[in-house]
């Protein structure tokens, strides 16, 4: 990884996330780390006591574990480093609320910044520098060997976290239909330590949005799905009387995904890769147009 990295954390979660970095051969890019109380108060009107001394030269700012207004300190650590991007990891709805968020950005003077809910959602986004370290961490990218059962998976993208390797692990052996259903188990058993209170933004938990990433690895490796939500088309009414209500309440296409999207005749059209099986657009849809499938379905 061709990227100078400075982190600050707080508590277990930003812990397991330098451990699996470390873990992972990228020691190294770690230029500096500084670890802050997890009990900081929540409103911080003098950020000066705050800044870390001696900062290193860095590209990069992860933000691991950090609640509050801390958070705000980014932009004159990014001045004082010469940091020009930084990721933001979001793993609970009452770590960083949408308002907060939004002073950072107005105050982050060409800082580039990546709001991560969560940090497994991780993709791409034409930042050079986030985007060298969304070639190793982020959303989960494998590759899975096996003709029955699952022989080996070799791990592309991982969560940061390091869950994608331990799933990758304990899928081996099991048949190749029943890989998707037990990515998600596996997940849980890590175990993620995401909150499971419900995002109001998202509509859904934040650990359930990391089991759907997981999933969603394993159903584009396999190349089907074996459960997904899908929309009779002759039943949506989308161009007409509905203006895709699935689309807006969807928690993946919420933090980013195209889990649904609409087709050429105006109706609404579900990926069967990227849905989690949330069944919240089977609940919100006026005409009733949506259920859910469990069978084989080719990607």
């Amino acid at each position: 990884m061709n990227i100078k990295i400075f982190i600050l954390s707080s508590g277990d979660y930003g812990s397991r996330i330098i451990n699996n970095i470390a873990n992972r051969g990228f020691a190294s890019s770690i230029v500096g780390l500084h670890e802050f109380s997890e009990d900081l108060p929540e409103f911080i009107d003098d950020f000066n006591n705050y800044i870390p001394k001696d900062l290193p030269e860095c590209d990069l700012i992860l933000s691991l574990g950090l609640k509050g207004d801390i958070n705000m300190i980014l932009t004159e650590i990014a001045s004082k480093t010469g940091a020009k991007s930084a990721i933001v990891e979001i793993h609970d709805p009452a770590q960083l609320p949408i308002g907060l968020q939004r002073e950072i950005e107005a105050s982050s003077n060409g800082l580039k910044i990546v709001f991560a809910k969560p940090l497994c959602s991780l993709q791409p986004v034409g930042d050079k520098i986030i985007d060298e370290f969304a070639k190793y961490f982020g959303k989960p990218e494998i590759e899975i060997d096996g003709e029955r059962f699952v022989k080996k998976i070799n791990v592309i993208r991982g969560a940061p976290c390091g869950s994608t390797w331990y799933v990758a692990e304990k899928l081996e052996g099991i048949p190749l239909e029943d890989a998707e259903l037990e990515s998600g188990n596996k997940i849980h058993n890590y175990p993620c330590i995401a909150s499971m209170a419900t995002d109001s933004i998202v509509g859904d938990t934040i650990l359930h949005l990391a089991g759907y990433k997981i999933k969603e690895a394993v159903k584009e490796s396999l190349g089907f799905a074996t459960r997904s939500a899908v929309v009779d088309e002759s039943s949506c009414r989308g161009g007409e009387d509905c203006e895709h209500l699935c689309i807006d309440i969807c928690p993946n296409v919420k933090i980013g995904g195209n889990t649904i999207t609409v087709n050429d005749n105006g109706k609404a059209v579900i990926n069967s890769a990227s849905c989690g099986c949330c069944e919240i657009c089977i609940r919100e849809c006026p005409y009733g147009a949506i259920e859910i499938i469990e069978e084989k379905i080719d990607l």
